[in-house]
């Protein structure tokens, strides 16, 4: 059944907001906590990239700086088309930084300074647990004829499948090491 406004759980609360594309309330009420549980990860993966940014160091300092500053523009980007395609399903994204946390895939990473390596293993575990996510809301989301919100996923799949795959590369074991004397 369609109707023009669906009622959805917001921060402890229900709001009503119109569903102007006209996709089922039932299907919208299953899918907006979904998407706001990527959308809420998302945010959190976003500081911790750019927490490593900041924080990285090292002979491949300028490389992963970089690096890292293109994954969490990247991600601030597709996250930010999430949350309001979120709105054209009629919910509204959980903005709440506390909340963000909670709603979160994976933890929220402890303030300070870790090694470079294990700040990309952790760059790359919460990249692999989005994956995982996101391949099973794609396939909710296409079950249930959102074809727009299938592609906008497919396309933040890729973009994670990307940086996954660039992650697993920066975490290679040297292969150029010093020359001896």
């Amino acid at each position: 059944m369609t109707n023009s406004a669906t009622q959805v759980e917001t921060n402890g609360r229900l709001v009503s907001r119109s569903n102007p594309i006209g996709l089922p309330d039932e299907y919208t009420e299953q899918s907006l906590p979904v998407l706001d549980v990527h959308v809420s990860s998302m945010f959190v993966l976003f500081h911790q990239y750019q927490k490593h940014h900041w924080l990285v160091f090292g002979p491949q300092f300028r490389d992963l700086h970089l690096y890292l500053e293109e994954a969490y523009t990247q991600i601030h980007e597709d996250l930010d088309a999430l949350a309001e395609r979120m709105t054209v399903l009629g919910g509204i994204p959980t903005s709440s930084p506390s909340r963000q946390i909670e709603l979160s895939l994976f933890k929220h990473e402890d303030e300070g300074e870790k090694p470079v390596r294990e700040m990309l293993k952790a760059d790359l575990k919460a990249e692999q647990l989005v994956l995982r996510h996101l391949r099973d809301t794609i396939a909710m989301v296409s079950e249930n004829g959102d074809f727009g919100t299938e592609k906008l996923l497919k396309g933040i799949l890729y973009n994670s499948e990307d940086r996954a795959h660039h992650l697993e590369h920066y975490l290679e074991k040297n292969t150029l090491p010093p020359a001896s004397a």
